[in-house]
């Protein structure tokens, strides 16, 4: 298979050429990622949407992360990063939908995996069913939600696990119920600063949201 090939950058944003995807993670080249995580606004509750990564996968396989998200290519702009939560989930976006969250540099160091990442955050308000999601099992093993008041305690420190609930595909291509309670020990290990940063502009869009 052809690696792909990314835009990289300095530590401050300035473009300085391309390089393999692989180049960029053994190298710790910055370089640009979509990230989407799906929410959901009911009476009295808010929600956040989670994947299950697939056992296939090469990196952090069986973890819970963002709901969507991935490498844009050098041919592309963050606008097309949208055709992650089409190819991954199932579900189609246009980027005029999503609230754009924030941008921010964001580290993954693992041995001799560096993954330096300006990862440009989105919402979107999701308001389908779980079987509205057609998942691409190579990438994604199963959807998740949670209550964001439980999953913004969880990242602040506040509690040690949460209740999440959705179905997941097993190795046989079965779909099953998944119910548990899961720790940060079960995520993808973002850095710290990441989730916080991710929970706090949530909590402020969901408070927004309120008073509109």
């Amino acid at each position: 298979m052809v690696d792909e090939r990314v835009k990289i950058f300095d530590e401050n944003r300035n473009p300085i050429g391309v390089a393999s995807r692989d180049e960029v993670h053994r190298l710790g080249h910055w370089h640009e990622v979509f990230q989407c995580w799906f929410i959901r606004r009911e009476e009295g509750s808010e929600k956040v949407y989670l994947q299950l990564r697939s056992s296939l996968k090469k990196d952090f396989s069986g973890l819970f992360d963002i709901t969507a998200a991935g490498h844009l290519m050098e041919n592309e702009s963050v606008n097309d990063g949208v055709r992650e939560i089409k190819e991954e989930l199932g579900v189609h976006v246009s980027y005029e939908e999503l609230h754009p969250l924030l941008v921010m540099n964001a580290s993954i160091k693992q041995n001799d995996f560096i993954d330096n990442e300006i990862a440009n955050i989105f919402l979107f308000e999701y308001n389908q069913s779980f079987d509205a999601f057609h998942l691409q099992k190579e990438e994604v093993a199963g959807i998740v939600q949670a209550d964001f008041d439980a999953f913004y305690h969880l990242w602040m420190g506040m509690q040690t696990d949460i209740h999440v609930d959705g179905f997941w595909f097993n190795h046989k291509g079965e779909r099953n119920k998944l119910n548990q309670k899961i720790s940060k020990d079960h995520f993808v290990p973002h850095e710290s600063s990441y989730y916080e940063a991710v929970v706090k502009e949530m909590k402020r869009y969901f408070s927004q949201a309120e008073n509109r």
